[in-house]
């Protein structure tokens, strides 16, 4: 006790948040925006128009967006508690270090929808669609093309960004049509971003609210999160971009080499920990607790507002019409009430007028989300999550559930799970057809087989699942299954490397009964 208390002293610890009960105060800030667009909106909110013009040599984009045209918009965003009643009068800063409501509930970041409903759903879409492929500042991130809708509030200049999201939407065309017998399939490749994973559309935002607290003195010393290797990756790219220095618990021989290289390079101080995830969430919660570090894990709801972005993106790549079907794969939850949040939004402020039926994918060795959907979403219980080829979701304990049961039941949701050899197969058949993907994003395969099986999804609905890694990270898997080497598991759609002698005959003789095998399936 008295080592904690000198630790406390010697960093000058956070002041307790103070609890509001009025509305906030509505104080003007700049938003820059592109392009003239119409909007249903009054005079005085009139949009500037650009100005034509070369950006000098010695002018980088920061400095060129700050010296641009601007307009002034009320738009604004608070802490709320998570699906708190109508009548609730608790709300908090974004600037205030704060995890949990009063009642120790999750929290909620609400933003002010009636100042945004001054814009019709034409503007927002316009607006949105003319700052994809630009290099402005900030908004060539898929993230920040969206800041109106994210973090209103915050400085251009205080933003982190790899200009990360605008991800590929592709067209599973040989896959859906080979193994599904469907015609509208498309994988939304959220692991095609700046470390590899989907944690980076809301680590972006994390960390730019963590540097625009230090700048306002507020006393953060560092930023710390547990992970099962994707959230640590991020964490500690998007610090050292910001010289801000970053803290990782990682459960020890539980993550892949290349996500535990990763943090490593970027500078990070990691702790290998003989734990699991849900150990190191404990510690890192109770460590943020004693200490000034900013807790960065999905319990903070400010890396939400950057992964709903993804909901948002996937509308605009299809025009704006809305797919059936959207299936996430989910460990901690907060996913999958990111894309429900960024989906009601969309259809709240007039961009669409309806909303995907979300799925939930599980690994079947770390599966409490599924086993409370069977059960009748009866009271739920936490399971101790087995080893799962699906490491980033091998969680027991969600931190989200709330949420995602929240989202699942107000979208007519549904929960699917996967063994191993299922996702471990659903991978090897993606990879087979030109993709190249995660394990989690086999389990989220595995769902839409049960689902397509089962006729709860038709042959010509529009359906988009959810890759979050690139399969670059998961590489020993692959090769594990490709090579025969996995335990129990038949491994079907193995294709290990064939021996051959170094002579002309040999080679033309195996080159033979190869081609021949791949005719008679023709």
């Amino acid at each position: 006790m008295a080592a904690s208390f000198m630790l406390r002293s010697s960093f000058l610890s956070p002041p307790s948040p103070q609890l509001h009960h009025q509305s906030p105060s509505k104080s003007n800030h700049t938003i820059h925006f592109i392009n003239p667009i119409k909007a249903t909106a009054s005079t005085n909110d009139a949009i500037i128009p650009p100005q034509k013009h070369r950006r000098p040599a010695d002018e980088n984009i920061r400095e060129e967006a700050a010296r641009r045209p601007t307009s002034s918009h009320n738009f604004s965003a608070r802490y709320v508690p998570f699906n708190a009643d109508p009548s609730s009068d608790e709300w908090y800063s974004l600037d205030e270090i704060i995890y949990r409501s009063r009642s120790g509930g999750l929290l909620d970041v609400q933003h002010d929808m009636d100042a945004l409903k001054k814009f019709d759903g034409q503007y927002w879409r316009s607006l949105f669609d003319s700052r994809v492929g630009k290099t402005t500042w900030p908004y060539g991130s898929g993230v920040w093309s969206k800041k109106e809708w994210v973090l209103p509030e915050i400085d251009s200049d205080d933003i982190v960004s790899a200009f990360e999201g605008n991800s590929n939407l592709f067209w599973a065309e040989r896959f859906g049509k080979q193994f599904l017998g469907m015609s509208d399939l498309w994988v939304k490749h959220c692991g095609i971003s700046h470390t590899g994973s989907f944690k980076d559309l809301g680590m972006t935002v994390l960390v730019s609210q963590v540097n625009r607290l230090r700048k306002m003195h507020k006393p953060v010393v560092g930023v710390g999160c547990a992970s099962t290797g994707d959230t640590s990756a991020a964490l500690s790219a998007y610090c050292a971009s910001a010289g801000i220095p970053s803290i990782v618990f990682l459960p020890a021989n539980k993550i892949s080499m290349a996500q535990l290289v990763q943090p490593i390079a970027n500078g990070a101080f990691v702790l290998s920990i003989d734990t699991d995830f849900d150990g190191c969430m404990q510690l890192i919660r109770e460590v943020t607790a004693e200490l000034p570090i900013y807790l960065a894990n999905s319990l903070n709801s400010l890396r939400l507002e950057g992964q709903k972005t993804a909901a948002i993106e996937i509308l605009q790549q299809f025009d704006w019409q809305v797919p059936d079907w959207v299936i996430v794969p989910g460990g901690n939850l907060g996913n999958i009430y990111a894309f429900y949040k960024g989906f009601m939004m969309c259809k709240e402020l007039g961009l669409v007028d309806r909303i995907p039926r979300l799925v939930c994918a599980q690994a079947a060795n770390a599966n409490p989300l599924y086993l409370h959907y069977k059960s009748g979403w009866k009271d739920f219980q936490p399971v101790k999550a087995n080893t799962t080829f699906a490491s980033a979701i091998q969680i027991g304990d969600p931190v989200s559930i709330d949420r995602a049961v929240f989202a699942l039941k107000n979208c007519d949701g549904i929960v699917e799970e996967a063994t191993e050899e299922e996702l471990m197969d659903a991978m090897a058949k993606a990879d087979s057809t030109g993709m190249f993907i995660c394990p989690h994003t086999g389990v989220a395969l595995t769902a839409l087989f049960k689902l397509r099986n089962s006729g709860v999804i038709g042959p010509n609905d529009k359906t988009v699942v959810v890759s979050t890694a690139h399969g670059l990270k998961f590489t020993q898997s692959k090769i594990d299954y490709h090579s025969k080497e996995i335990k129990d598991m038949e491994c079907r759609f193995a294709n290990p490397p064939v021996e051959v002698k170094a002579d002309f005959g040999s080679v033309m003789d195996v080159l033979k009964k190869y081609l021949l095998s791949k005719n008679a399936k023709h």
